[in-house]
This record gives C-alpha cells, sequence and structure tokens, in this order.
C-alpha cells in the first residue's frame, strides 16, 4: 500500500504492489510471501480485481454491493462481490463495450453499447436480447418515466427505444452534426446532449422539444487558453436540478446553473487532453474531474485545488463509491486502482478495517527503508578504509556506490577520522570570525580565469549601481554571483583567447559599445542634474546629436575592424610563407610500393586508357567493344536485338590459354610422327 500526500490530504494506494499470477500453486504463493516483503504488505482488497488487457468503463450498482467493469482482450464485462471480496461472474461478449448502465438496483439488469452498433441486453442468468441501431452509438442514457433508452452518436439524430414497448420511437432531431455525450437530469429528467461542435442541447423528454441551448466552445475559452481548434464536449455530468458540470476536448470544466447561459466557474487542467470523466463530492463541495492523465479535486464555488492524483497508466474512466472516500478507475492496464481518501469520507461498510488501518499508520508513521542507509561510492570507502567489503553482505550495490548500515558507517568514520570534532569545530569559529570580518573594507579578489572579464563586468555594475540608486530603481543580479556562470571564472576551458580570430574582429565592436553606453550614462545624468523630464527624451531614443556621435563610432569600429581583417590577411599570408620554405627544405624521398603475388606491372597507360573510356557514352563503347570481338549484336526473328558479350581475361589467364594451345599443337604433331613412323615400318615389311 502506498501513501501519497498533496496539499495535507493523504492518499492511499489500495492497489499498489505486484500481482502474484494465476496460475501458481498456494504453495509457491506462500513461499513468495514469506520472502518478498513487498508482496507481504500488500493489501488485496477485492480478489483477481483487474482484467486481461485494458479496462474501459467501471460503475458501482445502486445497492453498493456489486461493481462492474468492462474490457478486453478479449471483450468482456466482469461483476465483482464486495461482500464476499472476489469475483462473481464473467461474461465475454461479441464485441467491444463503448459504455454500459445498471439499470436495476443489482447486476439482474444491464445494457451494453457495443462498437458494432450493437446494443445488447443482459439478465441475471446472462445475454436476453441484441438489437442494432442505425449509426455509431457513443453513449447512451435511460429516462426511468417512460422507460426509454436515448442513443447519440455519429449522426444528428437521437434514437429513442422503448423497453416497455419493445420498439423504436420516433428519434430527436437536433442542429448537430455529431453528439459525443448525453446525460438526464435525476430531478425534473432533463435530457441534455454534448456536441462535436462545443454546445450543449437541452431536452424536455415530455413535449421532445428543444428547450435550451449552451455555447461552451466560446464559453471555454479564457485569458490563459491556447485555442488550437474547435473544442467538442467530451464529458456531462448533472447535479440537483439547477447544476450541470461539462468537460471539453481541451481539458476545461465548465460549471453552469441552469438559469444561466455563462459558466459559473470554468477550470483548466492545463494538459491539453479530453476530460473522461466529472464526479460531485458533496460533503466537501468538490468537483473531482479527471482526463487520461491525472485526476483532480477541486472546490466548485473557489476552483481552488484541494488535492490531485496522477496515476502511472492512462485513465480510461473515473468512479465514486457513493457515501464513502473510496474512488475506483479504469486503465490503460490490466489492474484497476482503487484509492482511499479518508478525508473525502469514511470507508464503505465491506472494507470497514481500512479506518482502522490508515489511523494506525498515521499514529505509527513508518520510517522509510533508506533511513537507516548511507549511500557511500567506492572513493568513500577507500577514505574509510573498508573497500575489502565490495562483494560482502554488508554492502548493497545499487548505481554508482553502495547502500551500508548507517551504523556501520558512522563507527568507521570516527575510527578513520578521530578528530573529526575538533575540525568541525575549528571550521565553526573560523566561518564566525570571518562573519565578524565582513564589516570591515575589503579588497575585491579577481577570479583566476577571465580576469579581464570579471574586472570589466565589476566596473560596469559599480556604474550600474550609482546610476540605480539616482533613479531608484532595483539592481539587475551580477554574471558573477550568478551559480549559472559560475563556471565561466573556474574552469581553465572557458579562458578567452584574445588571440583569436573571432575577438579579434568583435573587440572593437564591444569597446565602442561599452564607450558608447558610458557617454549615454553621462548624458543621461547630466540632464537629470538639469531637471528635465524623460519624455522629452525618452531613453530608448536617440537625439540629432546623439544620432550624428553614434554615426561617427560605427565609422570608427568599422575602420577598426578593417584595420583586423588586414592584419589578420598578413598574418594568413606570414604562415604560408613560412610553410612553403618548410616545404622546400624538406628533401622527397621515393616511395617503393610492392606488388602483390600473382600480377604483373603493366604501365599507368592502361589506367588512362580506362579513364578515356568511360568518359565515352555507352554507344561509343559499345562500338568498340564489337570492333574488339567483345560484343555481338544481332537481330532476331522476333524483331528485337540479341546481344552477346565475351568477358574480358586477365594477361595470367591468357598466358595460361596460349601454355595450353602450345601444349596441344605439341601433342599433335608428336601422335603424327609416331602415326607416319608406324605406318613406314608396316610398309617395310611387307617388301620383305
Amino acid at each position: 500500500m502506498q501513501v501519497s500526500s498533496l496539499n495535507e490530504v493523504k492518499i492511499y494506494s489500495l492497489s499498489a504492489g505486484r500481482s502474484l499470477p494465476e496460475w501458481l500453486s498456494d504453495r509457491k504463493k506462500r513461499a513468495l510471501q514469506k520472502k518478498d516483503v513487498d508482496i507481504r504488505r500488500r493489501i488485496e482488497l477485492i480478489q483477481d480485481f483487474e482484467m486481461p488487457t485494458v479496462s474501459t468503463k467501471i460503475k458501482v450498482s445502486r445497492d453498493g454491493q456489486y461493481i462492474m467493469a468492462v474490457g478486453t482482450y478479449k471483450p468482456r464485462v466482469r461483476c465483482f462481490d464486495t461482500y464476499q471480496l472476489s469475483q462473481k461472474f464473467e461474461r465475454c461478449l461479441d464485441s467491444e463495450v463503448v459504455t454500459f448502465e445498471i439499470l436495476s438496483d443489482d447486476y439482474s439488469k444491464i445494457v451494453f453499447l457495443q462498437c458494432g452498433r450493437f446494443v445488447e441486453f443482459h439478465s441475471q442468468h446472462g445475454h436476453y436480447y441484441k438489437t442494432r441501431i442505425p449509426k455509431f452509438g457513443r453513449d447512451f442514457s435511460y429516462h426511468y418515466p417512460s422507460c426509454d433508452l436515448y442513443f447519440v452518436g455519429a449522426s444528428s439524430e437521437v434514437y429513442r427505444l422503448n423497453l416497455e414497448q419493445g420498439r423504436f420511437l420516433n428519434s430527436l432531431q437536433t442542429e448537430a452534426s455529431e453528439s459525443n455525450v448525453c446525460d438526464i437530469n435525476p430531478v425534473h429528467f432533463l435530457f441534455a446532449m454534448g456536441t462535436a461542435e462545443g454546445k450543449v442541447e437541452c431536452w424536455d423528454p415530455r413535449t421532445r422539444n428543444r428547450v435550451g441551448l449552451l455555447d461552451c466552445a466560446l464559453s471555454s475559452v479564457t485569458a490563459d487558453t491556447e485555442i488550437e481548434g474547435l473544442p467538442s464536449i467530451s464529458a456531462l455530468k448533472f447535479d440537483g436540478a439547477l447544476n450541470m458540470a461539462v468537460g471539453t476536448s481541451t481539458g476545461q470544466v465548465l460549471l453552469y446553473d441552469l438559469r444561466s447561459s455563462n459558466p459559473l466557474i470554468v477550470k483548466d487542467h492545463h494538459y491539453g487532453l479530453p476530460i473522461k470523466s466529472i464526479q460531485f463530492q458533496h460533503q466537501l463541495d468538490l468537483i473531482i474531474s479527471a482526463d487520461s492523465r491525472i485526476i483532480k479535486m477541486w472546490n466548485r464555488d473557489t476552483g481552488k485545488i484541494f488535492t490531485s492524483m496522477e496515476p502511472e497508466h492512462d485513465i480510461n474512466d473515473v468512479c465514486l463509491y457513493p457515501n464513502s472516500g473510496m474512488l475506483m478507475t479504469a486503465n490503460e492496464a490490466p489492474k484497476m486502482n482503487i484509492y482511499y481518501i479518508p478525508v473525502l469520507g469514511p470507508a464503505p461498510k465491506w472494507c470497514s478495517f481500512l479506518d482502522n488501518l490508515t489511523e494506525e499508520l498515521e499514529e505509527n508513521p513508518e520510517s522509510t527503508v533508506y533511513d537507516d542507509y548511507k549511500f557511500v561510492t567506492r572513493k568513500d570507502l577507500e577514505n574509510l578504509g573498508l573497500a575489502h567489503l565490495i562483494g560482502s553482505s554488508l554492502l548493497r550495490a545499487y548505481m554508482h556506490g553502495f547502500f551500508m548500515d548507517i551504523r556501520l558507517y558512522h563507527k568507521a568514520k570516527m575510527m578513520a577520522n578521530p578528530f573529526a570534532y575538533e575540525e568541525y569545530r575549528r571550521e565553526k569559529i573560523r566561518q564566525k570570525i570571518e562573519e565578524t570580518r565582513a564589516q570591515r573594507v575589503q579588497l575585491k579578489k579577481l577570479p583566476k580565469v577571465n580576469k579581464e572579464l570579471a574586472l570589466k563586468l565589476i566596473e560596469e555594475e559599480g556604474e550600474e549601481q550609482q546610476f540605480s540608486k539616482k533613479r531608484k530603481q532595483k539592481n539587475l543580479p551580477s554574471l558573477l554571483k550568478d551559480d549559472r556562470f559560475k563556471v565561466m571564472f573556474e574552469n581553465p576551458d572557458f579562458q578567452v583567447d584574445e588571440q583569436s580570430e573571432e575577438f579579434r574582429l568583435l573587440n572593437p565592436l564591444v569597446s565602442k559599445i561599452s564607450e558608447k553606453r558610458k557617454r549615454k550614462l553621462k548624458i543621461l545624468e547630466e540632464l537629470e542634474a538639469q531637471g528635465q523630464e524623460e519624455e522629452e527624451e525618452p531613453e530608448g531614443k536617440a537625439s540629432d546629436a546623439e544620432s550624428s556621435e553614434s554615426s561617427d563610432d560605427e565609422k570608427g569600429w568599422v575602420e577598426e575592424v578593417r584595420k583586423q581583417r588586414k592584419l589578420l590577411r598578413q598574418e594568413e599570408k606570414l604562415k604560408r610563407q613560412e610553410r612553403l620554405k618548410e616545404d622546400q627544405q624538406t628533401l622527397l624521398k621515393p616511395q617503393f610500393f610492392e606488388i602483390k603475388e600473382g600480377e604483373e606491372f603493366r604501365s599507368f597507360k592502361d589506367s588512362a586508357k580506362k579513364q578515356k573510356l568511360m568518359k565515352k557514352t555507352l554507344e561509343d563503347r559499345l562500338k568498340l567493344e564489337e570492333k574488339l570481338g567483345t560484343l555481338n549484336v544481332s537481330d532476331t526473328t522476333v524483331g528485337s536485338k540479341q546481344a552477346t558479350f565475351k568477358l574480358k581475361k586477365s594477361e595470367q589467364q591468357r598466358k595460361q590459354q596460349e601454355a595450353e594451345k602450345l601444349h596441344r599443337q605439341e601433342r599433335k604433331t608428336l601422335r603424327r610422327s609416331a602415326s607416319h613412323l608406324k605406318s613406314r615400318r608396316g610398309r617395310g615389311r611387307l617388301f620383305h
């Protein structure tokens, strides 16, 4: 159980902590609870109070015994019995649920509006009936006196389904192109719907006529809000007979009195996200509004924030358990969150033990785990002489250091430095002496880095202080005392290089500006001494004399910049000449390159030929290859061209082929000579 506090309002998160998987056996669960402190300390208020992937809507029955939630995946509805603190039943559905309503006091009559234009009715035993509406629905409300269901969605019509007759009635024709939300007042049964154009239309179900129109988009725009688009209505909730709260898609909540077209108060969430849910808390006169990121509780009269909650995952719906301080949320996560805020009210009767538990926690505040431990780095351990403990159970590795017991740390520190108290005492005495010396005249010490810049800033600061004292103005903060620029006067890497090209080109301009500023200060002092008014010569504008002086100054610093540029060019020229002399003096030695094995050196003419060949067009290269015999172009019977290429062979392959050719010719000649000798011998035998 996690405890957070904002504006001195304690919020207990009852669903915090890790949840155990369902497939674990009871024996393994008990073993994990013994080992893990987080699992042992967690509170599972309702067993398996979660969805497989995401929960979208959550509601409480009127008798307070059943909590129903819908989610995905697969689309399903789960009913939890608060008296048994467990799940009562689970039913899977054909498509995802947009919203649902519990018509009875318990779970025996439920209506689901699904994303496939389906309206599904469930009774106590399960699925009862299923029908379809003409357009995709976004919200619906139940009118108890006439047993009518009012559906709003992606249409200008409001569809009416009578549950007593079991048929659709004539729909209400509105001026809106689409409607997002709707609600029926529980006192006088006025039907209100929020449109995509940022308006709220109010209808009387008895006469089926529109009786009012509120332009909430125009009223939601205040001096602080930034308009990116037309805000539409995303949430709507009645409170009593005369009050109504409206939430917009840009993150504003407007509280209306039905007798006025102007909102009583406009509260901005400052996140720019659509308002998902609005609830009223009557004991403390609070409004609980939620977008996907934050739940805010604020006073309905003043708009002052009472407290707020930011869950880990995005919020889809918020449900306030009636007459208690318990709050439940449906999130973009499997686990549904349960919060208990004792200030809002007592715990429900089925979990009254929460009051005793929270009272004990407030009486005995638990110290955090890190209060008894000290974080030390490896260097600190070496200074204390405890480096040999690394890897032992006395040190627990964490980030770039270790956690160790605070008692061990104090003992080691006393042994490593027994005179620490004496040093602390001397340091305190020195600080007291320095405080007394501060009243004396002190010499200004310049920093080690950028001394000239620091001196310049000190002089300018003194001049500005004198001028501000005369004009009775506030002094501006000094750069030397500002922590953001402190490193510039301590780190040598930030030292200004006065020999660099940038500094030499900018320095004339900076010096001229400082001189001009000093002259201007003198002129203003003279004007004040003479008693002239500021309106005659405003500080930002200059007279004709000043304009002439400024033109002379501009000519002066332009000439100075030109002079510096000329000097830089001369220096660059001298550097080039020195480099040329060094190049001439150095003797160039020949470099030798080794040829790889299996390759022969050929002249550089081949590379030049290749470069020339690459510059030629494709047509010229094809003609050249055709002459050499590596390319053969012929016409086919169909009428197209056929090109045959022969790959070029390397010098080594060519020599090998020539050697093989000579070998074959030699073998042929040997065969011929042998056959010739045989024929001569045969002829000789015949003659004998």
